[in-house]
């Protein structure tokens, strides 16, 4: 089995096992959120050592779901992206509005756009299907519309452009994406 893989295993487990309030504790965003932080302390994906939160609300968001000693996290790529608070603002419009980490989330998805490759590397995640979970609990409705199974980061630009009215869509460098033919052959 691959060791970076067993590592990640490992530092998931550590922080789900750290004892919370029972309402961190039913969050089901909690075990995403701890592939994330095992993510960024492997170096994996751009977030920023905060996960693209404010410190305050990093803060908060590990005092409330991993108490304890913080992991070693190092901040990825710094990428400007223009439209960062629109796909926030976007995103929080279709937040299911159950939990307070879904505002959370909102941050770090949008954040997690600026990078280059699949939303779900670019997170940190383990899989595709983590990705799919948080985008399922946490934008439902949103969720709802992407009846085709693009790849995420390809549907937020374009559900974002399709409201902005915007035709050339500045989806992230797509031309350099290895899926570049996926994305953009024709769509049944």
């Amino acid at each position: 089995m691959n060791p970076l893989h067993n590592c990640r295993v490992l530092l998931q487990a550590e922080l789900l096992n750290r004892p919370v309030p029972p309402t961190a504790a039913a969050d089901p965003l909690r075990p995403v959120l701890a592939s994330m932080l095992a993510g960024r302390s492997l170096h994996q994906g751009v977030l920023s050592a905060t996960l693209g939160l404010s410190e305050a609300d990093f803060q908060s968001l590990w005092a409330s779901y991993f108490p304890g000693e913080r992991l070693n996290l190092q901040g990825g790529p710094i990428l400007d992206m223009l439209e960062l608070d629109d796909l926030r603002k976007l995103l929080l419009e279709y937040r299911a509005g159950v939990n307070d980490s879904e505002v959370w989330m909102a941050h770090i998805v949008a954040y997690g756009c600026s990078g280059r490759n699949h939303l779900w590397q670019d997170l940190g995640l383990a899989d595709r299907g983590e990705l799919s979970t948080l985008m399922t609990q946490v934008f439902p409705s949103l969720s709802e519309q992407n009846t085709g199974d693009m790849k995420w980061k390809k549907f937020i630009y374009r559900h974002y452009c399709s409201r902005e009215g915007i035709y050339v869509c500045p989806a992230p460098s797509c031309g350099e994406c290895a899926d570049h033919d996926k994305c953009f052959s024709p769509e049944v």
